[in-house]
């Protein structure tokens, strides 16, 4: 017999504006046997509802649906853009109450967690959302670790029993642009399933904080468990590097690029010998398309950020293994490549590739340990060796024959000043943060992922300028530019910096909206092709309103100095508002508003 619930997806219950969002293409469900939207809900609709237990008043009569059936669907339309796997539980859950079997006597429901709020779920807009259930399914315990906004505690999920580590943002005191990278964050982790991967589990918003729950990882940071070895070799450290390629081989393959591999966030799942590696913080990872290469803004960590970061390059998956190339030459020796305490100097060096292998410490490590390493520490990021081909070089993939086996206490003894080195400066960051919150005083520092603002001092510390003035300053300079092709008369250059579909009001227009570049076209054409006379433009004022990752409104007056008919120096003003928007790493204007008189002036 077919259930109430069909009969009624397009009745009071659920309107077919729901069916048709279930049911609208192209756009398909990537999980395994769910592979349309039509499936989902069919599976959906086929859990049976109980009969009424008789508190359950239905005003519709014999044939009305089960609310909690009705709330499935609305769980569905919710979460299209959801996890699998947390679907599979809540639809496990939700079998269980829905079909039960016959004599089994039907109980009044508990107010208990069982029953997620709607308001739970995750969403793009997750950081507006409010509700209970973590309260109400875990239970906290000690912390694990602390930042200025984020605190790790441990946390038991109450009716399973299991441990997790729970990252608790207090979002009261986020900005808007933070809450982007909390998404960000949460929606990049929900992607990635991997055993060298810490993983995410869950992810909710309470009032005031919210709540990722990962893998509980015990084993404390990679680096800090090699020094305690009373064995370490060239072949254990071609088998760390090879987790944490495996690691970073899944995040490519999953168009997910880390930013921030560095030691503080390679970490061993547990005490035990042989644990495996995990790499955590996603605070600063991006998600790309294939072997996209864009200007994703200046983010990691000085001492790994690769040379075409530090030239403002379009930039993608290679950094990734040219921060891998850093990290194997210090599992190697136990220093880093590249080192100045001048951040300048640094970058110099980092530019240039400028790192050997010197005696005598190097003098033991293999040929092929050193030759994955200078594919890895390529400055060419096209020519740079991939994930995948780093996993199948002979240092990796023969590492038995390949690899040397001999004790490497050196490279310990080095790693223990490293090490040291690290946790100084960390701990006088920590102290510096914890001053400046407490006094309510401004730091000049960069803000990571989760809202902490950090010097980019030390060479430890990871940092995101991308936002405020170095992304001012990009918009700026491409207005600058694209003014420069109106000067000049270039309508090809001018064409490359505007969408096709661009708006815009001036004076010119009368009023009227003009969309398109062919109304521009005519005054490049015409007024130029009369016109070659030198023209200077200055912008005054210049304010900048970044909204999100790729879209900026800039607004400013514009001098424009000429010279007329009559060979006399003249001066035009207009107000002008242009809004850019970034596609595949390259900016171009979407609006366009000007005020003032008509100029007989290119726009």
């Amino acid at each position: 017999m077919r259930h109430p619930l069909a009969v009624t997806m397009a009745t009071a219950f659920l309107p077919h504006l729901i069916l048709s969002r279930l049911l609208q293409g192209p756009h398909s469900w990537r999980w395994g046997r769910w592979e349309e939207k039509r499936s989902l809900v069919d599976e959906v609709c086929s859990i049976p509802p109980p009969p009424a237990p008789p508190w359950v008043h239905h005003p519709r009569g014999a044939g009305s649906i089960h609310p909690q059936a009705h709330t499935g669907l609305q769980y569905c339309v919710q979460y299209d853009q959801g996890d699998r796997e947390q679907f599979s539980q809540w639809k496990a859950a939700r079998a269980g109450e829905w079909s039960l079997g016959p004599g089994v006597e039907q109980q009044r429901p508990s107010p208990g967690p069982s029953v997620p709020s709607l308001a739970c779920l995750p969403s793009a807009r997750m950081a507006t959302i409010t509700c209970t259930r973590f309260t109400e399914e875990y239970q906290l315990f000690e912390e694990l670790g602390k930042g200025a906004f984020s605190v790790v505690r441990r946390c038991v999920k109450v009716l399973a029993g299991q441990e997790y580590a729970a990252k608790i943002i207090n979002t009261k005191k986020l900005s808007a642009r933070d809450h982007q990278k909390l998404e960000r964050e949460a929606r990049i982790c929900r992607l990635l399933k991997h055993p060298n991967i810490v993983r995410l589990h869950d992810s909710i918003s309470e009032e005031g904080h919210h709540y990722l729950i990962f893998d509980l990882v015990t084993g404390g940071e990679l680096f800090e468990d090699i020094v305690a070895r009373e064995y370490y070799s060239e072949a254990d450290a071609s088998h760390c590097i090879q987790q944490i390629l495996e690691a970073v081989l899944h995040c490519h393959q999953m168009g997910v690029v880390h930013r921030d591999l560095k030691p503080e966030n390679l970490l061993l799942a547990s005490k035990l010998k042989g644990a495996a590696v995990k790499l955590a913080d996603f605070g600063l990872a991006i998600e790309v398309e294939g072997e996209q290469q864009a200007w994703f803004g200046f983010a990691g960590t000085p001492g790994y950020l690769s040379p075409e970061v530090l030239r403002k390059d379009p930039y993608g998956k290679p950094v990734d293994l040219w921060a891998c190339g850093v990290i194997l030459y210090i599992l190697l020796v136990g220093y880093p490549p590249f080192w100045d305490e001048d951040q300048h100097r640094l970058y110099q060096q980092i530019k240039a590739g400028a790192y050997d292998f010197p005696s005598p410490e190097w003098d033991t490590v293999t040929p092929e340990a050193k030759d994955l390493i200078n594919k890895m520490l390529t400055i060419n990021p096209s020519k740079r060796i991939t994930a995948a081909e780093a996993l199948k070089h002979p240092w990796i993939s023969h590492r038995s024959t390949v690899a040397s086996c001999m004790h490497r206490q050196e490279t310990v003894d080095c790693l223990k000043k490293f090490n040291a080195r690290r946790k100084l400066k960390g701990a006088i960051l920590t102290t510096m943060l914890a001053t400046r919150n407490f006094s309510g005083g401004k730091s000049g520092g960069n803000k990571k992922s989760d809202g902490v603002k950090e010097s980019s001092e030390s060479t430890n510390t990871t940092i995101e300028d991308e936002d405020t003035k170095v992304r001012k300053q990009e918009i700026i300079k491409v207005t600058e530019q694209l003014i420069e092709a109106i000067s000049n008369g270039d309508f090809e250059s001018y064409t490359k910096m505007c969408d096709p579909g661009m708006t815009a009001f001036e004076p010119e227009a009368l009023g009227n909206l003009v969309e398109g570049l062919d109304f521009h076209r005519f005054y490049f054409e015409n007024l130029w092709s009369r016109n070659s006379k030198p023209v200077h433009t200055t912008i005054l004022n210049p304010h900048i309103h970044l909204m999100g990752d790729e879209s900026a409104c800039i607004a400013y007056i514009r001098i424009t100095q000429y010279l007329d008919a009559g060979g006399i120096p003249r001066t035009a003003q207009s107000e002008e508002t242009r809004v850019w928007h970034r596609r595949d790493g390259k900016w171009q204007i979407v609006h366009f508003h000007r005020s003032g008189a008509p100029s007989v002036l290119p726009h």
